[in-house]
């Protein structure tokens, strides 16, 4: 008999102005292992109309989230972000076009905003492992010099062409 997987303990809150379930539908259908889970809504005397999703529950790939419908008192920033790790270019440019889909934005080395604002970054599943290597510096400057990774240059830097 195997042992029970234990709970995730810390779970990323993200604020949506009043389009959460927007943001999990578009969410949910990039990555696999994902699913909606519970769903509350908004009762008498909040300054929405009752029965307005308030949070939606949902994971990606396994990791659980929570969204809130809070209004458009805060926006994302940058200062936070989800680690995309890919294993190959194929998928670094499935999950860069998704996501940058509709109103995302590409930004330098990695990085992109979707079209809610929420900052992700795409990379190689092995970026650490060619970063330390004897040739980091170069692979550092490679990365510096694009937008989306592409692995087969961050490889050849890391070889030392």
């Amino acid at each position: 008999m195997s042992t029970p997987t234990p709970s995730q303990r810390i779970t990323p809150f993200l604020w949506f102005d009043m389009n959460a379930e927007e943001a999990v539908a578009f969410y949910t259908s990039i990555f696999k292992d994902s699913r909606v889970g519970a769903v509350s809504r908004y009762g008498e005397g909040a300054p929405v109309p009752k029965g307005t999703v308030m949070t939606i529950a949902f994971e990606l790939a396994g990791q659980q989230f929570m969204a809130l419908n809070g209004g458009p008192h805060f926006k994302f920033t940058e200062a936070v972000s989800f680690v995309i790790k890919c294993d190959s270019q194929a998928e670094i440019d499935e999950y860069w076009d998704k996501l940058t889909a509709n109103g995302g934005k590409p930004q330098q080395c990695a990085w992109l905003k979707d079209r809610f604002g929420l900052s992700w970054q795409v990379v190689p599943a092995n970026l650490g492992e060619l970063m330390k290597g004897p040739n980091g510096g170069r692979v550092m400057q490679a990365l510096l010099q694009m937008v989306k990774l592409d692995i087969a240059k961050l490889k050849a830097a890391a070889e030392g062409h």
